[in-house]
């Protein structure tokens, strides 16, 4: 099931893009403005809007640790501004003065990809805010650009209807022509990688004006036959050209906008229509979803961006919540405690039976990081709670929450399947699981070069190291 928890209507032209971090929403438009949103209850921060450009901006991305945001626009600038203070860090101005159609950031932050009108793309050192390369890369418009999984390689996607697959040296690795009939406006990894013998699979999506959305299978061979592309499958559930796609953290799910106004969800792995929503009255022209949550965003010609959540089948509570008249935000129990606000801590003390306590807290402006500290000492002395009972409840419950911070709250793919414990070097197997390299390595040092998860022999033995995965690990820590 999926369903709309919240519009904004806060830009004054079509909406261009958007894109989400793991606490953030930002958003582009015709109007020339960025505008940056909190995903706990939708509110516009402080710095927002961000109005650096002086033409339309048509694309903007978050680099995977959230730290910064890029965004592109005709004025042939692709700016990168700082998500804490909304700060400028870099105006990276494309050769040629070409007016920049797309952007993108490398899994590891450090590259950033502009696509440009005059068929150019940019491969840009964000470190030092330096061109690396610029090449031109097809006849048409670059409309479509994003980075492997893998880091190692890129692909762009033009108004000719090819895909393109470069080294970061900008070395030709492949060329999938008619790839699109009439364009390709858009394509992006999938997150996941696999593993077939010495071979290493990645899966691409692609949307054109043939009104079709394709899944193709990148292969790298280990031998010298190189890189071959191969189609999926074809999905044709959009009856108009397809101008944005997305697909899931996990790789389970696939999003797309069209000129038909609407957004269908697919099934990944099966092709299988899912949903099609129809609340957009203009075309869709952008979606993204959240790297760790089965939440999305779409935007459209009708200048809103919605905000939808998918249930994802089990009885937890949901992602979003109602808090208020036409306000939502992140229900705490999906929450980190060091994230919650102070009405969190009061809804918790409401489902623990302690709504007693709850003026007391709110007085005391106590939050998810001051929820964890609180000690029998400092209830004595600062919450007046006379019943010995009450107070001893308190401490037991935070105690819990304690120990849910450490254990539970650790998503579970972070954690090394042969040490249960958080990833510092996470590299994928020849199982397709992701390991600690250490853990790993030692592993198949033994005789019987099992897989650790599913006790059968390895098809060999390849370590490919996951920086995207490593990258979503550190922002977790970050945030700890």
């Amino acid at each position: 099931m999926t369903s709309l928890v919240h519009t904004l209507r806060d830009h004054l032209d079509d909406v261009n893009g958007c894109a989400l971090s793991q606490s953030l929403l930002a958003t582009c438009s015709g109007d020339k403005t960025v505008r940056v949103y909190s995903l706990e209850d939708f509110s516009e921060l402080r710095f927002s809007p961000l109005t650096g450009h002086g033409y339309a901006v048509h694309g903007c991305c978050f680099s995977a640790c959230g730290r910064f945001l890029a965004s592109c626009s005709t004025d042939a600038l692709t700016k990168v501004w700082s998500t804490s203070t909304g700060a400028e860090v870099a105006a990276l101005e494309h050769p040629a003065r070409s007016p920049v159609r797309v952007c993108a950031f490398s899994p590891d932050a450090r590259h950033l990809l502009s696509g440009a009108s005059d068929g150019t793309v940019a491969l840009w050192h964000v470190p030092s805010k330096t061109l690396q390369r610029c090449s031109k890369v097809s006849e048409g418009t670059v409309l479509a650009c994003c980075f492997s999984p893998c880091d190692q390689m890129f692909v762009t996607g033009s108004t000719l209807g090819e895909l393109h697959l470069w080294t970061l040296t900008m070395n030709s690795l492949h060329i999938q022509k008619d790839a699109h009939d009439l364009g390709v406006n858009c394509c992006q990894f999938s997150p996941k990688i696999c593993t077939d013998g010495p071979a290493v699979k990645f899966r691409l999506v692609s949307g054109g004006q043939d009104s079709q959305l394709r899944v193709w299978i990148i292969t790298q061979h280990a031998s010298a036959a190189g890189y071959e592309m191969t189609l999926m499958f074809t999905l044709s559930a959009q009856s108009a050209p397809i101008l944005s796609c997305a697909i899931s953290f996990d790789g389970q799910l696939l999003i797309s906008g069209s000129v038909y106004k609407t957004v269908t969800v697919y099934n990944m792995d099966r092709g299988e229509l899912l949903h099609t929503l129809t609340h957009h009255d203009r075309y869709v022209t952008a979606c993204a979803f959240s790297p760790s949550m089965l939440i999305f965003a779409s935007g459209s010609m009708d200048k809103t961006v919605n905000i939808w959540r998918i249930e994802d089948g089990n009885s937890q509570p949901s992602s979003l919540q109602k808090t208020g008249p036409g306000r939502k935000s992140v229900c705490y129990s999906r929450m980190l405690v060091s994230d919650w606000s102070e009405d969190d801590v009061c809804d918790w003390l409401q489902d623990e039976g302690l709504e007693a306590l709850v003026d007391t807290f709110r007085a005391q402006n106590i939050d998810g990081p001051e929820l964890i500290t609180l000690n029998k000492e400092t209830l004595d002395n600062h919450f007046n709670i006379d019943s010995v009972g009450l107070r001893g409840k308190v401490l037991r419950k935070i105690d819990g929450l304690r120990s849910a911070l450490m254990d539970s709250d650790v998503p579970n793919h972070f954690l090394c399947p042969i040490t249960r414990e958080l990833m510092k070097d996470p590299v994928i197997a020849a199982d397709g699981y992701s390991y600690e390299r250490d853990a790993i390595e030692t592993w198949i040092r033994t005789p019987n070069h099992s897989s650790p998860v599913y006790n059968l022999p390895l098809k060999n033995t390849l370590l490919i190291p996951n920086r995207s995965l490593k990258m979503a690990i550190q922002c977790y820590k970050a945030n700890q």
